[in-house]
């Protein structure tokens, strides 16, 4: 069976999901960067928050995230 190109993509998401916590925070840096300018606008706090709830680090401490905004380039 062959899978077509958004099953591709779902299927490395999730394999990256599972390991995120393993990459090195320069790798994760990217990935970040590159999902949050592929989905657009208002999906960057959101996505950190997913991906918050995903790592060890995180984790372990049993904090829970919260949406925090970007300071603007004002220094705000």
């Amino acid at each position: 069976m062959r899978m077509n190109s958004e099953e591709l993509t779902k299927k490395l998401g999730r394999a990256v999901t599972a390991i995120w916590g393993d990459l090195p925070p320069s790798v994760q840096h990217e990935l970040f960067e590159s999902a949050a300018r592929l989905s657009g606008s208002g999906t960057r706090e959101q996505l950190a928050v997913f991906l918050h709830h995903r790592h060890p680090r995180t984790i372990e401490s049993g904090k829970t995230a919260r949406a925090v905004p970007e300071p603007d380039s004002l220094g705000g």
